[in-house]
């Protein structure tokens, strides 16, 4: 999900792709062919992933569990509500699992996830992991919100533009706060100076 202070061009990309085609699918047909096409989506993703890096990525296998899960119900019961709990329900689970690692482990998640990439104060890994905590909570709410304040139209265009778009935002925010607080390794500063003599 982060690296280096945001997320990778290709990653977000290959991330989302079953996003994309949900959207697509239900702007050519309905919300359940939608929900058939995300299913197997996800599943390409989880599979495809393994292939090339010989290992699952949690949130891959997150999401497909409960997206197999809500979709299932909502094909079987022909009820939309399940699969329009889905983003709401991944948000807090990761919200759940970012806080959890406050108090489980030597490390907060996001320093587990970034240290080997950047070096922070401590202080600054338990607000940023805190961060990532409030917004999973916040866009777990506000999905809610459109859910039931609006119809599926503008929740699927809300799913596709509106969580990608803050995400964009929130990212490219805590790049900048992180900017001012990066510090380079010893071994960069001594590889540098080197470089200057010569």
């Amino acid at each position: 999900m982060l690296d280096c202070g945001g997320i990778l061009p290709m990653k977000m990309l290959f991330d989302f792709f079953p996003v994309a085609l949900f959207f697509a699918a239900f702007k050519l047909y309905d919300l359940y062919v939608a929900t058939a096409v995300l299913m197997a989506a996800s599943l390409l993703q989880t599979i495809v992933w393994w292939l090339i890096h010989r290992r699952f990525e949690k949130m891959h296998v997150i999401t497909l569990v409960l997206v197999c899960l809500l979709g299932g119900a909502t094909l079987l019961l022909h009820d939309e509500m399940f699969i329009k709990w889905k983003p709401s329900i991944v948000n807090w689970l990761f919200a759940a699992v970012f806080i959890g690692s406050h108090f489980i482990g030597k490390k907060v998640l996001v320093k587990r996830m970034m240290s080997d990439h950047i070096h922070l104060p401590e202080v600054i890994w338990l607000r940023l992991n805190i961060a990532w905590t409030v917004f999973f909570i916040a866009m777990g709410a506000l999905n809610i919100f459109v859910v039931y304040n609006f119809d599926t139209d503008t929740w699927v265009n809300f799913k596709m533009f509106g969580l990608l778009g803050l995400t964009f935002v929130f990212v490219i925010a805590q790049s900048l706060m992180l900017s001012r607080y990066i510090q380079v390794p010893d071994d960069d500063k001594d590889a540098g100076a080197t470089t200057d003599k010569e």
